[in-house]
């Protein structure tokens, strides 16, 4: 061969690797499952550790932090001291936040909605979520959660990561990493997200949130989009035929398998894996995403909400239809709980949002028979105060950020339904039994998939990370079935 012939060739050579071939490397670097699948599952060897109750989790995830006091932690004393001073020995000097700490007064709210007992638990749950009353058996309700931030955003990292600080492995991220895939058409980890009615201008949500942080970057989320093209970069450009786009990939993944023979980086196969799962997902998601023929009696158990692209009650059928085809980890994020001011109408509009679309799911999952090895989590970062923040009137309200008690609810996969477990004082500002700090919160969860929370770890940096951190944390028993 010539010089000339040569170059072209290296030419044609780089053009192929830098390019990648128009599915997009920044699509692709999101996709994929380990080093080519040499174990089917790409899961870590020796896990689970023990017989998993849970094989997926969908994290209903209600960012900005619902108020526990209009929803789930019911307190009828406060209206007989409605808009008293909050006495300082239930505050105990705690750690304000910069839009309440200048307050001269901290006067005490009583919710303005009304709560009923339901189900054999006699949980009490606000009128404000009625769909959720009706499936209160399914559930376990956790009074008793408590966090460490006080803000939103280190808050929300740390219930998605372990971690206040940014740059460690998401929860899906952890999941994927020690138990791997369960279907190679569709990724192991899979992120939704809607936008509230009750509060549009709400906290961001940062890619970081789903993210690999320091393990490799094939196990984090892979954000689907609500637009005509769900995930970027998928489809074939116009003029490629699929028969084409085939013959580009054997091209490609044949190059990079000499660049792996050269060099002997495993990341090179990963990539080749990336191109392979992108090739599928070209097939699999279309159809994922296609609820034209589920039925009406379906579409109506998740509420009108559910024929509009984007919003949560058609994420939350979107994710039935992933656990349906064994994606491992779902993880959907709902925005507007920030409720500052204007609670009461902020509130509603949420829970209009949510209750019906939450309850449906977890009806579909049972009626499917998917509900027994499927976790569902519903829940925010930290909790709201008992006092108003600014001023308050017989209409309106606000609320601050609250991290020492919160609610979340549970059901399926493991978690004993029909519960609810821990207790408040008579303000819902300190837990008085059973505290659920959000670490124990995420070794009870890995629990029901089998993992002992100790023993999934990487090393990094001369540190072993986990997800429950350095410090002791505890599996929750009194929560399982």
């Amino acid at each position: 061969m010539n010089t000339l012939g040569m170059a072209q060739q290296i030419n044609r050579r780089h053009f192929l690797q830098a390019t990648c071939g128009g599915l997009g490397a920044a699509a692709l670097g999101m996709l994929g499952g380990p080093g080519a699948f040499a174990d089917p599952s790409g899961g870590l060897s020796g896990l689970p550790h023990f017989a998993p109750k849970a094989k997926r989790i969908i994290y209903l995830f209600q960012s900005g932090a619902p108020s526990q006091i209009e929803l789930f932690d019911y307190k009828p004393g406060l209206k007989a001291i409605h808009k008293t001073e909050l006495p300082a020995e239930i505050r105990m000097g705690q750690r304000l936040t910069g839009m309440t700490s200048k307050q001269e007064k901290f006067p005490v709210l009583a919710s303005k909605f009304n709560f009923s007992q339901y189900g054999k638990s006699g949980a009490w749950i606000s009128e404000l979520l009625p769909h959720t009353a009706g499936i209160v058996d399914d559930l376990c309700i956790v009074r008793s959660v408590h966090t460490e931030a006080i803000n939103h955003d280190p808050a929300i990292t740390f219930c998605q990561t372990g971690s206040q600080l940014a740059g460690r492995p998401s929860m899906g991220a952890w999941v994927a990493y020690g138990l791997g895939t369960m279907n190679r058409d569709l990724p192991t980890f899979m992120v939704l997200v809607s936008r509230g009615s009750g509060r549009t201008a709400d906290q961001p949500l940062y890619d970081r949130l789903w993210g690999a942080g320091v393990l490799p970057g094939q196990f984090q989320g892979v954000k689907l989009r609500s637009g005509a093209e769900p995930v970027l970069y998928l489809s074939d450009p116009a003029g490629c035929s699929p028969t084409t786009r085939r013959e580009m990939l054997d091209m490609i993944g044949a190059l990079n398998m000499k660049r792996h023979e050269t060099v002997g980086d495993p990341e090179t196969l990963t990539r080749i894996e990336q191109y392979e799962l992108a090739f599928r997902m070209q097939s699999s998601v279309p159809d994922l995403t296609d609820i034209s023929k589920e039925p009406q009696s379906v579409l109506d158990l998740y509420g009108p909400d559910v024929q509009k692209p984007g919003t949560y009650a058609r994420n939350c059928l979107l994710a039935r239809r992933m656990i349906e085809r064994d994606v491992r980890f779902v993880q959907l994020y709902h925005m507007g709980w920030d409720h500052h001011d204007q609670l009461p109408d902020h509130i509603t509009k949420q829970c209009h949002d949510v209750d019906q679309s939450s309850a449906a799911l977890v009806q579909d999952l049972k009626q499917r028979g998917l509900l027994d090895d499927t976790l569902v989590i519903w829940g925010g970062e930290f909790g709201r105060t008992v006092y108003s923040q600014g001023t308050a009137t017989e209409v309106t309200y606000g609320r601050d950020h609250h991290p020492r008690c919160y609610s979340i609810w549970m059901a399926g996969g493991g978690i004993k339904p029909g519960i609810v477990h821990g207790t408040t004082d008579d303000f819902s500002y300190n837990i008085t039994a059973d505290p659920v700090h959000v670490s124990d919160l995420h070794a009870t969860i890995l629990h029901c998939l089998g993992i002992d929370h100790k023993q999934l770890s990487i090393r990094f940096q001369g540190l072993d990370l986990r997800l429950t951190g350095v410090e002791e944390r505890k599996v929750i028993e009194a929560l399982l079935a």
